[in-house]
């Protein structure tokens, strides 16, 4: 029942995540000469990149690789951003949670959707990629946004763990950054699952939801299919429990941050 009160407060601070979000979306680009576009422009250079790399240099094979990339990098982007931003959300605004109340999960809850907002925003990119390479797109795009809610939901989840740790243990970014880039490359974003050995594709589902969040964005938007069911379930239901052993890690430290901060 204390949980459920404490969601009751969190969910009552509504207009509170909506500043932050509006803030942390304006501050992004503040002095920027091309202010939100850089969110479009950003994913397409390195989508530039990659597609040289893998397609001259080392002659991918994957059909339409430019597409393939892209839908990577923005996921990925998402959830790097938000988990690498919201560490260190509690710590940063030291000054603010010893002043003022309101639930401590605010302020990493808003740098995630923050981020998710700026996926939306890129998103047109990717769609002017998708028209450019006249891929077909099918009903399976109606799954888009439950895709993207199942990774906010994760890396929610993950960035309510880290955030709560890092007021305890201030090394817990710099260790992340060095795992961020371990995981990058542990995901395929710039290679197919079916490209490894199955047994090897198999563990990668199972232990890396990334993997399958990205791999069910290319079967919507790359494909043009459905996600397996079961898959799509499998993934969503990992999903809520990180979010539900972050959010109960959180609660049970949240006490101690103004002994810490």
């Amino acid at each position: 029942m204390g949980a459920v009160a404490h969601l009751n407060e969190l969910f009552a601070y509504r207009e509170l995540v909506r500043n932050l979000v509006a803030r942390d979306l304006k501050a992004r680009y503040r002095n920027s000469v091309l202010g939100f576009v850089w969110c479009l422009f950003n994913p397409l250079l390195m989508t530039v990149v990659y597609t040289v790399v893998f397609t001259v240099l080392m002659r991918s094979t994957i059909p339409n690789f430019p597409v393939f990339i892209l839908i990577g990098i923005l996921a990925w982007n998402l959830h790097a951003t938000a988990v690498m931003g919201a560490i260190g959300s509690i710590v940063g605004n030291a000054g603010l949670v010893m002043k003022v109340y309101f639930p401590r999960e605010v302020l990493p809850v808003s740098v995630v959707l923050s981020n998710a907002v700026n996926f939306v925003l890129a998103l047109v990119a990717l769609f002017a990629l998708l028209f450019v390479y006249r891929v077909n797109l099918s009903a399976s795009l109606l799954l888009l946004p439950v895709i993207l809610l199942t990774q906010v939901i994760f890396s929610l989840g993950l960035a309510l763990f880290l955030s709560a740790l890092t007021v305890f243990f201030r090394d817990v970014e710099i260790i992340m950054e060095t795992l961020m880039v371990a995981w990058f490359f542990l995901t395929p974003i710039f290679y197919r699952m079916e490209d490894l050995v199955p047994a090897y594709a198999r563990l990668m589902y199972i232990a890396n939801p990334m993997a399958s969040i990205i791999s069910a964005y290319r079967d919507v938007l790359y494909l043009g299919g459905m996600p397996g069911f079961d898959f799509l379930t499998r993934t969503f239901v990992t999903s809520v429990l990180v979010l539900v052993g972050g959010y109960l890690f959180f609660h049970h430290l949240a006490r101690r941050f103004g002994e810490e901060l």
